[in-house]
Formats: C-alpha cells, structure tokens, sequence
C-alpha cells in the first residue's frame, strides 16, 4: 500500500511543487534507488517487468526508486524536473494477469517524456494499446489498477484509472491520493465512454449519477485497504498548513501513525509509516521520497530505507547522481546493502520500540535538520555559481555518510527485548528467518 501527497506553489512555503511518497511493500521486498544516466538505444525493443515493449533511440537521466526483482519504479525523477509516483487500487474492472505494469509505466514516462502532461498522455497511451497488468508483488499474486500522481516544475496532475477506463484532474494546490480512487466528477480529462460504460454496468443511473470514484471502486478491497481513511488524513495534513508547506512538514507527515504512543505491534493500515504486522498489515514501508521542484533548481530526497520514522532524508541531484551504496539488494540479508544494513537496525528498534526510539529520535532529527540546513546553504552556492556539481554530490556522500554514523553510535545501545504480543513476534520471526536476519534476545 502507498500513500503520495502533492503541493503545488500555491500551497508551499517556498514556491516550489512538492511531491512526497511512502512506498509500501512486503518486509522482505528490499528497495533500490538507482540513478541511470542518458543512455542512446539500438535494440527495437525493452524487457519490463513482464513484456516486452517498443524501445526509443535515446532515454533521459533518472533517478527511481525500485522493488529489487522489478524493472519499473515506484516513484522517481529524470532530469527535466518530472516526478511520478503510484499507487495501487482495487475496482470493478477486470485485471490481467499479463501486460505493463504500473511502474513499469513510470519508468517508461520518465525515460522519455519531459512535462506532466506529456507524461499523462503517455501512460494514458499504454494502458489503452497495451493494457495494464501483471502481478505487483514477488512474494504473491497482486492484481490491481493504478493510479498516478505526476508533476513537473509548472503542475501537477492526478491520473486514476481502472481497467482501460481513467480520469484526471489538475491540482490547484494540494492533493494526495492512496489505496482508492479520489475523482468524483471533477475531472479535467476522460477515456471516451467512461460514464456511458458505468451506466451499462448498472453502477449509476446516468451521467448526473456518476461519480467516477464510487462507480468504479470496489468496494470489498477498497474497504480493507484502509486508503480512504490514509487519504483523508494526509488530504486534512495539506489544507491545514496550505501556503506554508515545506519539506519538514512532509517529512512529519510521512513518518506519522495513527496512534499515540506509537508501538508497531498495535500498529494498523491506516498509519502512514506502515510498520509490518502480519496477515492484517501485511506491507510495510519500503523507502520514501520527497521532490522540491523549482524552476531553477531540483532536489530529491530519499531515505533509501524502510519506514521514515526512522530514517534520514538525504539529498540526491540528478546532475550527480549516488554514492556507493554497496551490493544490490534482494529479499535476503546482505550486510553488504545499504538497504538491508539499515533494515537489520530497524527490525532490533521494532523488538522494543518505545525505548529505542526515545533515546534515538532527538539525535535522528537532528542530523535530519543539519542535512536540511546544509542543503540549503549548498542550493544558494551553487545558485550563485560559487560551488559547482562536485559540491552536489559531496553534499550527498556525506548526508549517507552521516546517517551511517548516525546509527554506528547506536548500535551496541538498542535494547532487543521478548515482544509482548505473542503472534506479532511470530509473524516476525517468520520474517526475519526468510530473510536470513539473526540477532540476539528474539525468542526461538
């Protein structure tokens, strides 16, 4: 499950489009943030994830982050200043069991378009010629349909769609969108004969009766996908602090849960920071980004671990691409990940969560606000032509730099405990021996 929030600049503080995203997935399915650069094609066709499609004689750079075993993006950015992220939803629709799946759309959007709306009529295009389809899980069958949020430095646009049919509304200020569809009739955009199939659907009585949302929705898998009720917290989130929006703010907003004091074996759907928890919160948060997208200049901030409540935002430019961050992940410990190193650290926090965190989450934030302040003062450098890219990706190495260092000072001091609830330690435990994580003091 994935939660995406969008402020354009009438919403935030400093007059940059925002775009945030928490992406969900199975414990096990490490992350990988990959920077391609732009790259010049001769082979007539591309292997995704599933199929094969038509490939073009040049790509743009891009920065996207990735389930490990999938050639698509979840979310990501190419070096134009487009941004795109999705998420999964459940409707009337029928699904398939083959074709382009949803990332796989994102990455092809950002590869070779350069504006939002290009992008949207782009992925518009493949789900009408090619269809949409596949499963989205390695672990298990996953059918769904997609919805997007893609911008880029002047808007942003909101595509939801279910089977070959969709709509698409422009955002005036902000927007977020997860497990469910969101567009009653205020769209902006339609697939041809997307009222007059509801009506033959006898899912509305006419056009007067059609909400786009409500018609296509289903609602058994909707209901339990909890998006509703993530959607309308972080929709609440945004208009409160419309005009003043910045990237703290939705920062806080990606790392919160739904209830207080947080623990993750009371943990629910509807957190935002989804902390895994069995047959009933069976995702957890895989990696997060936020994009700051102004005309002049882009960043990108990921955490490029699981669940931001206990991550660092680091700063990342598609003039410059990533640091080493070792060994490719997959869904088995590799101490030589940066993905799962950190992942190991998590999963010792999570055995006795309210403790660790209250000792680790003052000096979390504040190397968090050290980074933020650094990049700030590196932006208005490299603004004025004092500093050049070298600068952009030191600032870089040493924002991943700081969170290894971070969590080094930690390690001998996070308290691994026998977790209270029995069938959450279970559920964990079967976790961590499939992927292959051992630490001390976790019953046998």
């Amino acid at each position: 499950m994935c939660d995406i929030l969008v402020a354009t600049s009438k919403a935030t503080a400093s007059g940059e489009n925002l775009f945030a995203k928490n992406s969900d997935r199975d414990p096990n399915e490490a992350q990988v943030i990959e920077f391609i650069p732009r790259q010049q094609h001769d082979e007539e066709k591309v292997k995704l994830t599933y199929v094969e499609f038509p490939q073009v004689k040049e790509t743009y750079s891009i920065i996207i982050s990735r389930p490990w075993w999938m050639w698509g993006a979840e979310m990501g950015a190419n070096e134009h200043g487009l941004v795109i992220g999705n998420t999964a939803v459940f409707t009337k629709e029928p699904y398939s069991k083959s074709g382009v799946l949803g990332m796989d759309m994102i990455r092809l959007a950002l590869e070779r378009t350069k504006e939002a709306r290009d992008a949207l009529n782009f992925i518009v295009s493949i789900i009408e010629q090619y269809g949409q389809g596949g499963s989205g899980s390695y672990e298990h069958k996953l059918l769904y349909h997609n919805s997007f949020v893609i911008m880029d430095k002047k808007e942003a646009l909101v595509l939801e769609t279910a089977g070959k049919y969709w709509v698409a509304k422009k955002v005036d200020t902000v927007y977020s969108i997860s497990n469910a569809l969101t567009i009653d009739r205020d769209w902006d955009l339609a697939s041809k004969n997307v009222i007059e199939h509801a009506i033959e659907k006898k899912w509305c009585k006419d056009d007067k009766d059609f909400s786009f949302a409500k018609c296509y929705s289903d609602k058994f898998y909707t209901y339990f996908a909890h998006g509703r009720e993530r959607r309308a917290f972080t929709f609440k989130m945004l208009k409160e602090m419309e005009g003043k929006i910045d990237l703290e703010y939705l920062i806080s907003i990606l790392s919160s849960h739904s209830k207080r004091p947080y623990s993750p074996e009371t943990g629910s759907m509807k957190d935002i920071c989804m902390h895994y928890g069995g047959t009933t919160r069976p995702s957890q948060t895989a990696n997060s980004q936020i994009s700051q997208i102004g005309e002049d200049f882009q960043v990108h901030w990921f955490t490029g671990t699981s669940l931001p409540c206990m991550s660092i935002f680091k700063p990342v430019f598609l003039e410059t691409g990533l640091p080493d961050l070792g060994e490719k992940p997959t869904n088995k410990y590799n101490g030589k990940s940066y993905w799962w190193v950190f992942e190991r650290y998590h999963r010792i926090i999570q055995t006795n969560y309210r403790q660790n965190m209250r000792m680790f989450l003052k000096q979390k934030n504040g190397v968090q606000k050290k980074i933020i302040e650094h990049a700030e003062w590196i932006k208005k450098l490299y603004l004025e032509k004092k500093i050049g890219k070298e600068e952009l990706y030191g600032l870089t190495d040493w924002a991943f730099a700081e969170e290894r260092n971070l969590v080094k000072n930690f390690e001998d001091k996070f308290k691994v405990r026998q977790i209270l609830f029995p069938t959450y330690c279970m559920n964990i435990k079967r976790v961590n021996e499939k992927a292959g994580i051992k630490f001390k003091g976790m019953s046998k």
